[in-house]
Order: structure tokens, then C-alpha cells, then sequence
């Protein structure tokens, strides 16, 4: 019985071992630590844990000579959050991948990573759905001032509403659409809901079909669009093409009473020029998701007019599309490290 016992502890020994060398042996990622600034939060740790043991970056800066060499993939979440430079690509000698969470990039250097070796990956389609959602979302909160609203209730001196409380109508309004690609077209969706017209400027027209299905008109020119729009909404990729595409000639062409809106990245607009052009009334306001810096210095002078709604980037803010963004991010991850294709690898 003793002889027997004993070789059921042994076995039991063994099997515990094999379980934690099974556990040892997940591939490694470098991250900012979970739940940290720029990091991803703690509630979707579970999904990245599941195949990968997860190396916080403040930990690798301290014993860089204990995880250099397990390190093969880094997760990017957020422009701001871990920067993958010369040096950081030259500790890590098996890193098959960067993998950002998000869609926009200039944040990385790929031409740089690419020259290691090492890929590069995002997470289009899943931000779509939830940018469309805030770009409408700041049009009727900048329309009907739903901040100003919430303000006067929580802090008001009387029960008059002043006449600067007064909104404008959004249904029936004219919307442009500058960069009719997947997040403008989701946006050109959600404004047939609001009776609407749209029109849209784009490098490339969509076919007369699309344009049907959501009632768009195009504008060969931007000028055009800038003209007849009540509300203008941004939605274009950061590039050397479209680096403060909008400025101080654009919003000069722009009605007295239309609102600026954008959604893409803040490097897209000179924000001196939009500064400029709703201290001196040449529009009606603006509604950002996106500035550069982010977030702002709060001595900004965008965030000392009244006229002007100010978020710190976070059009893909909410739980279900996070989820959706790491999850597809492991999976990106997993394909790197196994030697597989990229399912959503982004090349220079």
C-alpha cells in the first residue's frame, strides 16, 4: 500500500511538472503592463494569457538579459504607449511581429521594423462599426449642445435657458463626407437615418450602386463639398497626402454656420487654422476625436472655446470593440510565432 502510495505521489510529481513546463512554454510578448497607461485593461488579460506569457515592458527594461531572447512578439495598444525603436528592435534578436491594436500605424516606423525581419499587423474592420458610432455621435452632440445642456443642468444660476443655448437641426442638414472608405461609408449609413444628403469627396468614386444604396453624391472637388455641407466630417488616413489636408484655406470656404468634425487623426487638420477660423465665426463649431498632441495641454485655446467638443481619441472605446481588437491582435500574434501569414499584416 506505502509502495503504492508512493508511486502515485511520483506520478502526480511528474504530471504537475509537465503542466508547468507546458505554461513556461507559451511564447513571450512584450507589453506596458496591463491595466497601466497605454496599456490594455486587466479584463481582457484572460484572452492574451490564454496562449502567450505576457512580458511587462517595465520588467524587461529592469532584467532585459532574462527576456530578451523568449520575446517574439510586441503588442502596440495605443500611439502613445510602448515606442518600438532602433534600440528596442535590436534587444529583441527573435521578434517575428509587432502587432498594434487599432488600425492607424503612423505611429510605427515599418519601413524600420520591416528591416529586422519582423512584421507588422492591425486590426481593420473591427474599429469601423464603433468610429462611425462617435463621429455621429459628436455631429448631435455638437448640434443640439448636449454638453452645454448637462452643464447648465448640473451648475445652473437660473431656469432660464440662454438664447447661445440654442442647437441646430440635424435631420435634413447637409453632410460631406471627406474619405468615403469603409468608416465613411458606415457614416454615410447612419446619416440616411437622419433624412440627410450626403455627399462625399474620395481619391477613387464608388460605384453608382453604393452611392444609391445611402443616397451620396460625389464631389470631384473638395471645395465643392466644403461649400455646401452644414456638417464636415473627416475620415481619412494619415498620410504625407493628407497631413493637414484641411487648413486655414479650407475652412474659409466652409458656410458661417457649419461644424467641422473629425475623426481620423489630428495631424489631418492645422489646428492653428481651425483656432483661427471659429474665434473669427468663419464656422459654427467643431467636434474632435482626434488632436495632436493627445490628449491637448489643457492651456490649449481649443479647449477654452465654447464652441468646440474635445475627446481624447477614443472612437473605439468600448468593451465589445476592445474585445474584438485584442482578440484579433492574439491571433495575429499567434500566426507570427507559429511562421504563418499575417492575417492582417500591414507592409511599408
Amino acid at each position: 500500500m506505502l509502495h503504492m502510495t508512493s508511486r502515485l505521489i511520483q506520478r502526480t510529481f511528474r504530471l504537475r511538472s509537465t503542466v508547468t513546463q507546458v505554461v513556461m512554454e507559451k511564447p513571450c510578448i512584450l507589453a506596458t503592463t496591463l491595466g497601466a497607461p497605454g496599456g490594455v485593461y486587466k479584463c481582457f488579460a484572460p484572452c492574451i494569457e490564454k496562449h502567450f506569457s505576457i512580458i511587462p515592458y517595465e520588467r524587461f527594461v529592469q532584467r532585459k538579459e532574462d527576456f530578451a531572447d523568449k520575446i517574439q512578439a510586441v503588442f502596440v495598444w495605443g500611439a502613445g504607449a510602448l515606442k518600438v525603436d532602433q534600440n528596442l528592435l535590436q534587444s529583441l534578436p527573435n521578434l517575428k511581429a509587432v502587432v498594434n491594436g487599432g488600425v492607424g500605424v503612423d505611429h510605427l516606423d515599418i519601413p524600420l521594423i520591416n528591416s529586422f525581419g519582423v512584421k507588422v499587423s492591425n486590426t481593420p474592420h473591427v474599429v469601423d462599426n464603433a468610429t462611425a458610432d462617435i463621429g455621429v455621435s459628436l455631429m448631435l452632440a455638437s448640434a443640439r449642445k448636449i454638453v452645454e445642456g448637462h452643464i447648465f443642468s448640473k451648475f445652473r444660476e437660473s431656469d432660464d435657458f440662454p438664447e447661445s443655448s440654442l442647437g441646430t437641426d440635424v435631420t435634413g442638414a447637409t453632410m460631406g463626407i471627406i474619405g468615403m472608405g469603409r468608416i465613411g461609408y458606415k457614416i454615410a449609413k447612419r446619416a440616411q437615418g437622419f433624412e440627410m444628403k450626403i455627399l462625399y469627396h474620395n481619391r477613387n468614386r464608388r460605384p453608382e450602386s453604393e452611392e444609391r444604396a445611402v443616397g451620396a453624391t460625389y464631389c470631384a472637388s473638395m471645395k465643392e463639398l466644403l461649400q455646401r455641407s452644414d456638417f464636415v466630417m473627416v475620415v481619412v488616413n494619415l498620410s504625407p497626402q493628407t497631413h493637414k489636408l484641411i487648413g486655414a484655406k479650407e475652412f474659409a470656404m466652409m458656410k458661417p454656420n457649419s461644424t467641422f468634425i473629425n475623426i481620423s487623426r489630428g495631424l489631418v487638420v492645422d489646428q492653428d487654422a481651425l483656432v483661427d477660423a471659429l474665434k473669427k465665426k468663419m464656422i459654427r463649431a467643431a467636434a474632435l476625436d482626434v488632436t495632436y498632441p493627445e490628449p491637448l495641454p489643457r492651456d490649449h485655446p481649443l479647449l477654452a472655446l465654447p464652441n468646440v467638443i474635445v475627446l481624447p481619441h477614443v472612437g473605439t472605446h468600448t468593451v465589445e470593440t476592445s474585445q474584438i481588437m485584442v482578440e484579433r491582435m492574439v491571433t495575429n500574434a499567434l500566426a507570427a510565432v507559429t511562421g504563418g501569414q499575417l492575417p492582417d499584416e500591414v507592409k511599408a
